[in-house]
């Protein structure tokens, strides 16, 4: 991977992911989990929708105390705390965002796990090639690898499990006749400067190339469609809030994505 790629990336993830803590804060829940809630109850609160997702994604990855668990593109730290408070594991978080890095290395030492839980502002490809985790998890990181890097990507993964381990990809995908149009021209402009999605069996199949074996699929868009509806929500209930932290076009900007 050239320095410029590693350049651009870090780069597109500052630009969304460093807006401002702040700004984050007004329309995620108090986990600061920025990925698709799991509505267990259709009217259900998005505090609780989170922290559903949260233990969803654990029972998934069918997490056991003092097993090692690696976070790829961890956000603020969300899964990585709750897998070590709830779970007893040994996480490790790592991010490109460096604001990100430091308020969950800050919630971390509020809560007092740093005996177990840590998160690092580190390349994905910069963690040791000697590393080995028992579980590992990528939540919302597989818009940002691109098509191109599948092989690579999900390659790396495999290779850092331990026997027996498990991985868990949680990303959005497009229909099998998907076609750009001016709104996803806005995201990948505006928004996500290096997103890049596949179609599910697409992505499935780079993943079985890289001798994964598929033991379960789940869609989730209803639930992301819910929680969408909330941020939309809690950010226009704060608008003014928000125009004070990161300026109008920031937060217009945020509103129609």
């Amino acid at each position: 991977m050239s320095t410029q790629t590693r350049e651009r990336d870090a780069r597109a993830i500052a630009h969304h992911y460093d807006v401002s803590n702040e700004f984050y804060a007004l329309f995620l829940d108090p986990l600061m989990v920025y990925t698709c809630a799991y509505y267990r109850d259709p009217d259900g609160t998005l505090e609780q929708a989170q922290a559903d997702k949260l233990e969803l994604v654990c029972r998934k990855l069918r997490l056991a105390a003092g097993e090692s668990l690696l976070d790829i593109g961890c956000g603020w730290g969300s899964l990585a705390i709750w897998a070590a408070q709830h779970h007893g594991v040994r996480a490790h978080g790592v991010t490109l965002s460096k604001a990100q890095a430091e308020y969950a290395t800050a919630r971390i030492t509020a809560l007092g796990l740093e005996d177990r839980c840590r998160v690092e502002h580190l390349d994905f490809r910069d963690v040791p090639a000697s590393a080995r985790y028992d579980k590992i998890a990528a939540v919302g990181v597989i818009e940002h690898v691109g098509r191109t890097n599948y092989p690579a990507f999900f390659g790396r993964v495999h290779a850092m499990l331990n026997p027996g381990g498990l991985y868990l990809n949680h990303g959005i995908t497009h229909s099998f006749h998907w076609r750009p149009t001016s709104h996803t021209e806005f995201l990948t402009r505006y928004v996500f400067p290096n997103g890049d999605l596949a179609g599910l069996t697409e992505m499935l199949v780079e993943m079985e190339r890289a001798r994964f074996e598929i033991l379960d699929v789940e869609g989730l868009r209803l639930h992301y469609a819910r929680t969408c509806r909330h941020w939309v929500e809690r950010l226009q209930a704060r608008a003014e809030e928000a125009r004070r932290l990161v300026g109008e076009r920031v937060y217009r900007t945020w509103l129609l994505y």
